[in-house]
């Protein structure tokens, strides 16, 4: 198990439980509960990785994360033989008599979804469809049958029965974001999917003062800025709770211009689809930061 990260899931700092929260960690925590994986599926900056982390707290064992990536094959899931382990045996038992026999075998390492089910950790495969869908194949036994196939060469076997404390969470983005490939039926078919989206505005304001420690009212005006941007019909990508966030961090109270600036520099990237002509992001910011009053208490 040296090969593997096991991480001890712990309380996550700043966290905030708002009744939508509550409501999808309850469901989830049943499902799982019940022995079925679960999947929560939603846009970037949704919350989903956290979320999974916050269920996986409150199940109490052991976590294995596994990111995706296209480059995975079955092999960066299951384990495979890395290295040698060489043997040589000297035999001395008649005198002036010298023999010696080496022999030199690859060794078999664990990778983390086997050391998931050996014992009985949680696993979170976050953004799973970034993987190629013939290298998330190996899922469809263990959510199944609770049986995970093994290479040959691997010591316990060609397979080995999933411990029953094993769980798994898996998180994705929908399937017209870049570099997502379109899971199997067979696989979404053996999971449970929980749809999100963005969080309602109270949630945003509380996670954003939360994780920001800017006052109640900066916060909630920023929440209003961020989501008069994304209601609009002017960003192709909508920004998320992730750039309330990054502006309230950058917030300095008193001054009003680095503040524009700041909100300037954080939404305009997401402005501007190419279905208008001359689209300009900063008057577009500066024209919603008048509307909406000003955004902090000199």
């Amino acid at each position: 198990m040296d090969f593997v990260t096991v991480i001890n899931p712990k309380p996550q700092e700043g966290f905030v439980e708002s009744n939508y929260v509550r409501n999808i960690t309850g469901r989830g925590l049943r499902y799982l509960k019940k022995g079925y994986p679960i999947h929560l599926c939603g846009p970037t900056g949704c919350g989903k990785t956290t979320l999974a982390f916050h269920i996986a707290f409150l199940l109490g064992r052991p976590v294995v994360l596994i990111n995706g990536d296209e480059e995975f094959t079955t092999t960066s899931l299951v384990g495979g033989e890395f290295g040698y382990r060489k043997k040589k045996v000297v035999d001395r038992f008649v005198s002036r008599v010298y023999k010696s026999d080496e022999s030199m075998t690859k060794t078999w390492m664990d990778d983390r979804l086997t050391t998931a089910c050996k014992h009985g950790f949680t696993l979170i495969y976050n953004e799973f469809t970034r993987s190629r869908p013939e290298a998330n194949n190996v899922f469809l036994s263990v959510l199944e049958e609770r049986m995970l196939e093994l290479p040959g060469a691997a010591q316990d076997g060609n397979y080995i029965k999933v411990h029953p404390d094993f769980s798994a969470i898996f998180t994705s983005n929908p399937e017209e974001y870049a570099g997502v490939f379109r899971s199997q039926d067979a696989l979404l078919d053996r999971m449970i999917t929980i749809s999100m989206g963005q969080y309602d505005e109270k949630t945003e304001v509380e996670i954003t003062q939360s994780k920001s420690g800017v006052p109640w009212p900066v916060a909630e005006r920023i929440v209003c800025l961020v989501r008069k941007i994304r209601e609009s019909d002017i960003c192709e990508i909508n920004p998320t709770l992730r750039s309330c966030v990054a502006i309230a961090r950058a917030f300095e109270e008193g001054d009003d211009e680095w503040f524009a600036q700041v909100c300037i520099d954080v939404l305009s990237p997401k402005i501007g689809n190419g279905k208008q002509e001359e689209v300009d992001p900063e008057v577009i910011v500066r024209e919603l930061l008048d509307e909406i009053g000003p955004l902090h208490h000199s």
